[in-house]
């Protein structure tokens, strides 16, 4: 089992979960990041910290998410990020603060 980042993380980018993770399992992309599933040991640390309710358990991920189980795979090919960053607020965040 491994936790999975999905589409609420687009153009947000928080990063409190990558900053709670014991194993440096996170890793950036220019808008978003993922879990490297290879690397992830399943400690729940990083759910509550999202803001957005952008992670799942790849056993319990809505049906309209599913895909990115395939796109955090590629998580390997990014840079690992360990530590908080201000926040993207791009245009498609829906958690930007009013």
């Amino acid at each position: 089992m491994a936790y999975i980042v999905t589409e609420p993380c687009v153009d947000c980018k928080y990063t409190d979960c990558a900053a709670v993770c014991p194993v440096e399992a996170f890793h950036e992309l220019p808008d978003r990041l993922y879990i490297n599933p290879d690397t992830c040991i399943d400690c729940d640390a990083c759910l509550p910290e999202c803001p957005v309710e952008a992670i799942y358990s790849d056993m319990s991920i809505p049906e309209e998410y599913i895909e990115w189980i395939e796109k955090n795979k590629e998580a390997y090919k990014y840079p690992i990020i360990s530590t908080k960053q201000p926040a993207l607020y791009g245009p498609n965040c829906k958690g930007q603060p009013e």
